[in-house]
């Protein structure tokens, strides 16, 4: 069955595992590669990074400071 712009539903797809090498979990978020690379240099070869709750969260404390930064130059 088509959707009305012709185009075939997608199913909805499984969520990957967290890439963190050593973490199994299922991930929540995804975010840029070269960004996630600046807390997880090991991380593998990609566009995305797809990070478990608990990774995200150390994430966005590891860049909490450049975020920041950021936000107030414009």
């Amino acid at each position: 069955m088509s959707s009305p712009d012709g185009t075939r539903p997608r199913a909805p797809a499984a969520e990957p595992p967290c890439m963190v090498p050593g973490c199994g979990a299922l991930s929540e978020r995804s975010l840029a590669l070269a960004e996630a690379r600046k807390v997880f240099p090991a991380l593998p070869e990609g566009r995305r990074a797809h990070l478990c709750r608990a990774h995200y969260k150390e994430w966005k404390k590891g860049t909490k400071k450049e975020r920041e930064l950021q936000r107030l130059g414009w």
